[in-house]
């Protein structure tokens, strides 16, 4: 990966996962390639869509653009220094990905993810 982030990752926090997903299905033509009763992915020409039930508890106050990194540490110090906020520091969700969130000095709600 280079150094300049990309969004290619946009979670949702639902409430219904079940009933989510069916609206999810219907708008982007697809079925979901991860579904789990805690996580539902789609992928679509590239960008990866997701529902995360429970969301909210989570720091999620509505949909979050995920920004890809190669060190989410540094970038996470870098945004901070600037006067950004941690929300959510950097946590493994599997298969190696890291993932946090923070918040602009606005209060907008943005992600970094990692993958190793």
């Amino acid at each position: 990966m280079s150094g300049t982030p990309t969004v290619k990752t946009i979670l949702h926090p639902v409430t219904d996962v079940a009933k989510a997903k069916a609206v999810y299905t219907a708008l982007l033509g697809v079925a979901p390639q991860a579904d789990e009763s805690y996580y539902v992915g789609y992928e679509v020409d590239g960008q990866h869509i997701g529902l995360v039930p429970g969301g909210a508890e989570q720091g999620l106050t509505g949909p979050v653009a995920h920004w890809h990194v190669a060190d989410i540490e540094a970038k996470l110090a870098e945004v901070t220094a600037q006067g950004a906020t941690v929300r959510q520091a950097p946590r493994e969700v599997g298969g190696g990905r890291l993932v946090a969130t923070f918040a602009d000095p606005d209060g907008n709600v943005l992600g970094l993810i990692q993958d190793r």
